[in-house]
This record gives structure tokens, sequence and C-alpha cells, in this order.
């Protein structure tokens, strides 16, 4: 390796047309190297006069990873032109791997190598080196830079980061298809050598598969590969470097492909005939077999269609596709019956739903199979002659006659006798009874076609031999109309005509309604009745269409004369026996205007002026009404005003003794009016507790004749007004305060001489005597010249 080296180094200078520089001292000093070995020539100072001859200037070295020497790997040399041999420069080396990985002898300038490098991890190192003084320490020239590069080894083999591989090709594809790119990667350097060249091929796979040496593009290899004889395919791919050479490098990785299936393979039958048994008791829609076609094919490929060939007895069954077998089931479309045909043959027809339209070629994809059926005998209940039975009977039959009859027979080998019964289910059923025996049905009570017109029963047929197995069948029976009922008028049964009315003028169209259910064209009859005929106001005219209208006979009707017409009218049916009614129709005589539009109809408007509506007449009441409440109010107000000028205000008590007539019966009279009324309301409210006035003495100038001291008589007041001074309930007999409530603002002044700033002397009481007879007593009492006692008080 240091042979090439060299020999780069002497090509450099020979391309370069200069010559190596002598080792010895110059004015400048450039870059050079030995042909023998590796050596940088650091520059010196340079002088400012002399030419200098450009030298080779090489500024990098380059080392081998993986080196497994013993000895440290030489490098290179470092030298500096002022370095003259005697020991009196120190190289020094600093940057990348500077001590860790290279180290520099500082006297000669050799540079070693000191571990095993790996380009794959660092590619190049950079690396500054300077010479010094050994003495003074000064750098003799300035600091210089070069570069150290790993150079490659082949020591990494190809690698499939991806791998291993999973693809998928169709089957039946032809040669060449394609399949799947494979690529490897190699960490060796690709600008040096062959030793990241990579070159791929087939271990294991040959000869289905083939792959592109140089790109790594699998293809298929063999043509109509066959995804049903094998579906799965591992190959093995193998990367080379240094170009497949020998020595060179490998790497291999797996790849699995799979067959994707195409629909080249018809569906078959595994067997040409199926046998299937049947019960005749099997529902309609059951299934009763399943059939299977096989397919080799897969997913939609492999998904069947069947379908049943027109032919014997296909037309009781059907077949559909169970999409997750794919199995053709058999159903039934019909009922089978063992006693009428015992077996059914037909054929199935099975085919590819999604067809692949290259393997056309290869035949139908299709095949068929015969299906055999055979009915097994089930025991059956009997069986109707008819799935619904109508029978008809007219009402008011005499009860037990019969109406009609009903048939089951047991169709199995070795039938077996009916009974009959009827299925109890309503009160309806209880009209009629049934034969066990024969089946026949007859009425049970008398039937009436206004109250039910329809009768809808079941009867229950059942094996004698076997009661459990039964069957039933629906019985309608409709009860046929008897003419009963007599024809009537629909409404209206009332109808109006107008005062200006014409003669022959149809006022109203009636019609006949017959509860009875009329046959078809059953006719209705209109007539007046024998005693409207004489001289009738109205008539009616038949049209012979089950109508007729009421006509007039007179020209104008009065209401003043008569308000109403009661016309009878017969109306006669078509049916046997012949029934029919008088219906009285009532006719009003209305006004009308000149049109015929009914104005008014009521009696009233009778004697109401001409021209005046409704609603000017409900106006005229609202006034009338209007007036009578102000009348009343206005006599309302007068009373009370009257009643005032008597009772100036509710509130004085004092005024309440005008509203008496009566002088009363004394102190002892306790009903003549309420007594309580007169009572303090404010006392009574705030204290229960009596709280009477005593009364100050008054000095009377009026002189009354003395009366003999009584101390019986003042202790047995003094006791009764204690006792009623402490009980609230007591009536005011003796209470003054009582009577000394005068009331507030009381227009009259007070009347009592209690409190009062005068005395007696200056009251005058002559005017007692013009009040009247009722004011006689209290006159008289005033009226006395005796003396008066003011300690003693009643």
């Amino acid at each position: 390796m240091l042979t090439r080296n060299c020999l780069s180094l002497l090509l450099w200078v020979l391309f370069d047309g200069g010559l190596l520089i002598p080792l010895q001292p110059q004015p400048q000093q450039t870059l050079a190297t030995e042909p023998t070995e590796n050596v940088i020539h650091l520059p010196g100072r340079r002088s400012h006069f002399q030419r200098v001859k450009r030298g080779w200037v090489w500024n990098q070295f380059f080392v081998l990873e993986e080196y497994m020497g013993s000895e440290p790997q030489y490098v290179g040399k470092l030298h500096s032109d002022l370095d003259k041999g005697e020991g009196t420069v120190k190289y020094t080396l600093s940057g990348d791997g500077a001590g860790t990985v290279f180290t520099i002898d500082e006297t000669t300038g050799d540079i070693h190598a000191i571990r095993s490098l790996d380009r794959e991890e660092k590619p190049f190192y950079t690396l500054r080196a300077q010479a010094v003084d050994i003495e003074t320490r000064k750098p003799l020239e300035p600091e210089s830079e070069f570069i150290i590069k790993v150079q490659d080894i082949n020591d990494n083999e190809p690698k499939f980061l991806d791998g291993p591989y999973v693809a998928s090709v169709p089957e039946m594809s032809p040669v060449g298809a394609y399949v799947l790119q494979v690529k490897a990667t190699d960490a060796d350097d690709p600008t040096y050598g062959n030793s990241a060249r990579v070159v791929y091929s087939i271990l294991q796979g040959q000869p289905y598969f083939s792959i592109d040496p140089k790109t790594g593009v699998i293809r298929t290899a063999l043509p109509n590969m066959d995804r049903e004889v094998k579906e799965q395919y591992q190959v093995l791919i193998q990367a080379k470097d240094m170009g497949g050479q020998l020595g060179g490098l490998a790497g291999t990785t797996i790849v699995n492909i799979t067959l994707t299936d195409v629909n080249d393979n018809p569906p078959r039958f595994p067997k040409s005939i199926f046998h299937l048994k049947v019960p005749e008791s099997s529902p309609i829609g059951s299934a009763i077999g399943r059939i299977r076609a096989v397919d080799p094919d897969f997913g939609q490929n492999a998904e069947i269609e069947y379908n049943i060939v027109p032919g014997d007895g296909g037309n009781l069954f059907d077949i559909i596709t169970d999409e997750d077998t794919q199995e053709g089931v058999i159903k039934l479309k019909k009922p089978l019956d063992f006693e009428t045909k015992k077996a059914y043959t037909f054929k199935v027809e099975a085919s590819n739903v999604h067809l692949d339209h290259r393997f056309h070629s290869a035949g139908p994809f299709k095949d068929t199979a015969t299906v055999k059926i055979s009915v097994m005998d089930v025991e059956e209940p009997p069986v109707f002659s008819k799935p619904l039975y109508t029978m008809e009977v007219y009402e008011d039959t005499p009860v037990g006659t019969i109406i009609g009859a009903v048939t089951a027979q047991d169709l199995d080998v070795g039938s077996s006798s009916v009974r009959y019964f009827i299925d109890w289910k309503s009160e309806g059923d209880s009209y009629f009874t049934i034969d066990g025996t024969e089946g026949t049905i007859a009425t049970k009570e008398l039937l009436d076609r206004e109250s039910t017109a329809q009768y809808n029963f079941s009867i229950i047929a059942s094996k004698v031999s076997n009661p459990l197995l039964s069957s039933k069948v629906n019985i309608l029976i409709n009860v046929l109309d008897v003419n009963e009922f007599p024809p009537e008028i629909s409404v209206p049964y009332e109808t109006a005509v107008c005062e200006n009315a014409k003669p022959g003028q149809i006022i109203q169209i009636v019609s006949a309604a017959d509860r009875d259910l009329s046959p078809a064209g059953q006719q209705f009859s209109f007539r007046l009745s024998p005693e409207a005929a004489i001289k009738p106001n109205f008539t009616v005219r038949d049209f012979r269409n089950n109508t007729a209208g009421i006509e007039t006979r007179r020209n104008g009707y009065r209401r003043r004369q008569q308000e109403m017409y009661f016309l009878p009218v017969v109306i006669e049916d078509s049916s046997y026996p012949v029934q029919s009614s008088t219906n009285t129709m009532t006719i009003r005589v209305c006004r009308c205007d000149s049109d015929g539009t009914i104005l008014s109809c009521n009696v009233e408007a009778i004697f109401l002026p001409v021209g005046l509506s409704t609603g000017a007449l409900i106006a005229i009441l609202l006034c009338i009404v209007i007036l009578l409440a102000i009348v009343v109010l206005y006599v309302a107000l007068r009373r009370q005003k009257k009643k005032d000028t008597l009772m100036t205000s509710k509130e004085d008590i004092r005024d309440n003794v005008i509203h008496y007539d009566d002088e009363g019966g004394g102190e002892e009279d306790t009903q003549a009016f309420d007594i309580g009324a007169l009572r303090n309301p404010k006392v009574i409210e705030d204290n229960k507790i009596r709280r009477d006035i005593k009364p100050d003495s008054l000095c009377l100038p009026r002189q009354r004749p003395p009366v003999e001291d009584n101390t019986d008589i003042r202790d047995f007041i003094n006791q009764r007004l204690q006792e009623n001074d402490v009980d609230p309930t007591a009536p005011p007999y003796d209470s003054l305060a009582t009577y000394a409530y005068e009331g507030n603002g009381s227009v009259a002044d007070s009347l009592s001489s209690i409190d009062s700033l005068t005395t007696e002397v200056d009251q005058d009481y002559d005017y007692l005597t013009d009040w009247g007879p009722r004011f006689k007593v209290l006159a008289d009492i005033f009226g006395e010249e005796e003396s008066y006692n003011p300690d003693k008080v009643t």
C-alpha cells in the first residue's frame, strides 16, 4: 500500500512538471514530498526579494482501515526546511484524533496510527501540524492543516434492509411477469474499487422465478403456474459485492411469493345424482336438502349460482345459494302430497358468478347434476272439500232447519272416519248446531237479520282413530231478509213553503229508506193518504225512481191564517208481502223574497213591521233594558238620599235613637235593641275589662227636698256596681261610662250633662215639653223642684 501511495505521488510530480526540492535551507520553503515516503515540508520564512520556485503542494495522507499489525501503522512524515537535523526543532500535532488515534515523533516528525480505524465509522481526519524551536518554544513556521483519509477495504457485506419480502403474482401469468424488486445496501466506499458494487442472484426458487443481477427485479420464469397446484413459493436471493467476483462478500434475503387466484376452474359436482327424502308434511318455504358443487378457486372466483333446469316437478321446488358454504339449498315452493305423487326428479345447474373471459376457451364454466326427491308418507288430518263454506238462511227460519253440510276426508292410506264439531269461540256460534257424523248444519235459535246479518264461525274435523289430527274450516252464513218492515221517509221530515208560492211548485224532494235488506230492483211508491186527498193544500208527485216531490196546490199561503201544514204521505215497497207506512211531513209557511229565498219562518215575525230585521229588534230590546236599568238605579239613589237625611252618619251612635219609634220598656227591657252597639268600640277592642267613669260631684243650684238616707239601698247599689265592674259580659245598665260615650264629631253636640262646664242652674229644660209625648218622662224628671243629691247615682 505504501508503494502504491508513493507511485501516486510520483505521477503527480511528473504531471506537475516540478522536481523534488532538496532538504536544505532556502529563503522560500514549499511543501514537498520524498519519493520513498510520505513527507510534508512545512514552509519557512521567505525573503521578500527572492523568487520562489513553485513546489509540489501535498496536504493529505492515507491510512488503511482495519489495520491488524502488531506495530503502529506508519502514516507519513512532517519536515520543516528549517530543521537541520540538529535536534533543535520540535514537531507538534493537534486536531481530530491527535494523541488518541494519531501520534507524532517530536524529533523526526513521523506520524503513526496507534489503533485500527473504520472508514464506515469516520472516513477522514483533519489535523494541524507545527514546528517550534525546542529551546524558545516559539513557532518556527505558521501552523499547517492537513487531512488523513481512511482508505477503504472490502469489510462490509451487502444487506437487505427491507427483507424479508412478501410478494404476490396472479396464477397463470406469462413468463417475465413482474413480481418484486429487491435492493441490497453495501456500506463500503462506492467510489473506491468494487467493494460496493453489488450483483443479485437466486440461490433457491428456480426455475419458477428469475432476478435481474443489476436491478434486483424478480420475474416469473415459468408459464401457467397454477395456484391450485402450488400456492406459496419461497425464493432465496443473494447480493454479492466486488461485482460478484471470487472473494466478494454476500448477503441473502427471503422473498415469500404467493400466487393469487383467478377464475380458471369451473364448478364441478362430486356426483351426478343426489337423492333426497322429504316428508309430505314439510311446510312451504322450508329447506328440504342441500347439494354442493366444488370449485377449486378461491374467494369470489369460487362463488356459485344454482338453478333448477325446467322439467319434471321442478316447479314445486326452488334452490338458493348459501353464501357461507356455497351450497345449493333446495326449498319447497308448493305443498307435497304422498297420495298424489311419491317422487320427483329434476336437474340442477351450477355456474360461476364471476367469469374470466381469458379462460372461456377451456370449456363451459358450469356443471349439471340430477336431484331425485322421494316423498315420505305422513299421517295427516282430514281435508275439507272446500277452503271456505258459504251458506244462506232466511231470518225467522224454524229451529232445527238444516241449512247446509260440510265434508272432510282422510286421504291417508287406510283412511279413518271423521267427526265434526263447532269451534265454540263466541256467543254467535250457539245459534247453530252440527251433526258430528254427517256434518250437516242446522239452526238452533231463531235468526233476525236486523240484529245480525252474517255469522262466521269454524268447524273442526278430526280423525276418529287419532283425535289429535284435526283440521279447521271457516263457515260463513248469510241471513236473508224477510220483508217485515215498512219503508219510511228519509230525513228531513220538515220542509217550508213560501207565502208567495205558485200552484204546481215542487217545494221538497223526498226519498224512502227500508230497514229490510232491499233486493235488487226494489221500488217504492209515494201517494197522499185518503183523508188528505180531499181539497188538499199540497199533493205528492211520484217520480217512479224511488223519490217523490211535494207539490203546492194553492196560489199563495198566509202565515196569519195558518203557520204549519201537516201532510200524510203513504209509502209502499215492492217486496212480498207488501209493507207500507204513513209518514207525516210538517210544512212551515215562511216569508220569502222575490227569488224564493226564505227570510223568516218565526211566528213573531208576523207582528213585526215590514222590513224590520232581527238585528234591529235586538237593538231595540237592548235600549229598553238599559232604560229600565237607569230608572231602577235612579229610584234606588232617591231612596238612599232620603235615608241619609235621617241618618247622617252610621258611625254616630247617638243617631241610632232616631230609627226606633217606641220608648222601650225601661231598664228591664233587654230585647228592644242591641244595647251592645252603644258601647265604646275602642274600649271593647283595647281592653276587655270595664273602665267605667265615676262622675264628679256637681253643685246644682236647683234644690230638691231632702231624701231620707237609706243605707241598705246604698249598700245594695254599691254591691251591684262592683259585681258589674268586674264582669265584662254584664250589660251596662248601671254603667255611666257606657252612656257617656258620645262618639267623635257629633253634629248635634253632647246631650248629656256629664262633664258639662255649666251647672244645672244654667240649663233650661222647658224645651223638652215641646219634643212630644216621647220625652214627657224626661221633662218631668228635670222639671221637678226637688233637691238633688249628687252622691246617689243611678
